[in-house]
């Protein structure tokens, strides 16, 4: 028969991906330097993805370059950043950060990571400005979603400080 994957170790893992009003390089700072500080081993990826948007009634797909960052040695080993940004409408970028979390580091370890992360900003990661948003679309389904999910994974979004939790 054909070869089995006895022997093979795969982790089992989990997507999030969380729109934010940060741009790609400020998100991919700051796990990196947060990696820097816990002397995890890391390396870095490039890749692209196909993201659409909507012209009128009809959707244009397009090429997006992604930036990343996978931990391959560590406490988090296996942790897994990406992010691009996109125009989901006529104008403006929104930018996505898709985080592939390790079943082993999900729950208490995940979450401390995830604040850390959210902490390194000079700005909140889940509000945009009035213009931003009037750039991009008022009701862009995102503005939503990155409050959600950010709640959801155990972000207090009730305050914001830019203040380091390590």
């Amino acid at each position: 028969m054909g070869e089995g994957l006895e022997g093979f170790c795969m982790m089992s893992s989990r997507l999030v991906e969380i729109p934010v009003s940060v741009t790609p390089t400020d998100a991919i700072r700051a796990i990196r330097e947060i990696g820097e500080h816990n002397n995890w081993k890391m390396r870095r990826i490039e890749e692209s993805k196909i993201v659409s948007r909507w012209a009128i009634v009809m959707p244009i797909s397009k090429m997006a370059r992604v930036l990343g960052i996978v931990i391959e040695e560590g406490e988090v080993k296996g942790l897994a950043m990406r992010v691009w940004s996109h125009t989901p409408g006529s104008a403006g970028k929104i930018t996505k950060v898709s985080f592939e979390v390790p079943i082993e580091i999900d729950g208490e370890i995940w979450i401390n990571i995830l604040n850390q992360w959210v902490s390194k900003f000079n700005r909140c990661p889940w509000k945009w400005s009035f213009g931003e948003r009037s750039m991009i679309g008022y009701f862009q389904p995102e503005f939503y979603k990155s409050k959600s999910q950010l709640k959801k994974e155990g972000v207090d979004i009730t305050k914001w400080t830019k203040e380091s939790v390590f």
